[in-house]
């Protein structure tokens, strides 16, 4: 039997019992756990926090909480014993600190943003100085989102290079995500009717949307080459 280990706090505490999980004489279903086999207990944990927001009670926000929290320190663990990752759950701690402090110069520097409209106006710029390599507003967008949230995505990326999608007629009088939800309700159901996959059909669309954004990304550069071909000439 091995003792629970005692830690200056409880983060500490949870890092040391997930460690101990997984070494030699721990639980042996938790030493074969590799990144790409919970990747599944990730999306159930992720969901189940959605639900727990959305309508759970103070019990059920805690305990998703720390299910999500777990599999954070989980994979934290792996990468520990992984030769050629070899990174610690304060290594995953470290970066986050970085990336937000980067991420808030209005906060730690001396940049003036005094709302939250204006902290948006600026986060691009942001993360375009943390990742330079990144040459699209494309560039991080996971296409494994599901369908509903990738194309809000992409419409919000979509609009900084001037693609627009025009409003759906029933869309108009929507007020409230009361009556949004209604909408999309009767939309699917009227697809399920005649046989259409709403999910299917949505992503077919926004393969067509990312390769207008991309055009449009294509076109602005070779404007702006051209432009510095005639200054240079």
């Amino acid at each position: 039997m091995v003792d629970v280990p005692e830690a200056g706090s409880e983060l500490e505490r949870l890092v040391a019992v997930t460690a101990l999980l997984r070494a030699p004489g721990g639980c042996p279903w938790d030493a074969e756990q590799t990144h790409e086999s919970l990747v599944r207990y990730l999306t159930e944990e992720t969901h189940e926090l959605i639900d727990a927001i959305e309508s759970g009670s103070r019990e059920e926000l805690l305990e998703e909480l720390g299910d999500v929290l777990y599999q954070v320190v989980f994979h934290a663990d792996i990468a520990a014993h992984t030769p050629g990752e070899d990174f610690t759950i304060e290594d995953v701690a470290a970066h986050m600190t970085q990336k937000m402090v980067g991420r808030h110069p209005h906060v730690f520097g001396d940049l003036d943003l005094s709302t939250a409209g204006d902290v948006e106006g600026a986060w691009d710029s942001f993360k375009a100085a943390e990742k330079p390599s990144r040459s699209s507003v494309l560039d991080g967008v996971p296409l494994g989102m599901p369908a509903l949230a990738l194309a809000d995505k992409l419409l919000g990326k979509a609009g900084k290079v001037g693609v627009t999608v025009p409003d759906a007629p029933a869309a108009a009088d929507v007020d409230d995500e009361g009556e949004l939800g209604e909408l999309l309700l009767g939309i699917v159901a009227s697809a399920r009717t005649r046989g259409l996959d709403p999910e299917r059909a949505l992503r077919t669309t926004l393969r067509t949307l990312r390769a207008d954004v991309v055009a449009a990304e294509t076109r602005a550069a070779a404007s702006l080459a051209a432009e510095a071909g005639a200054r240079d000439g």
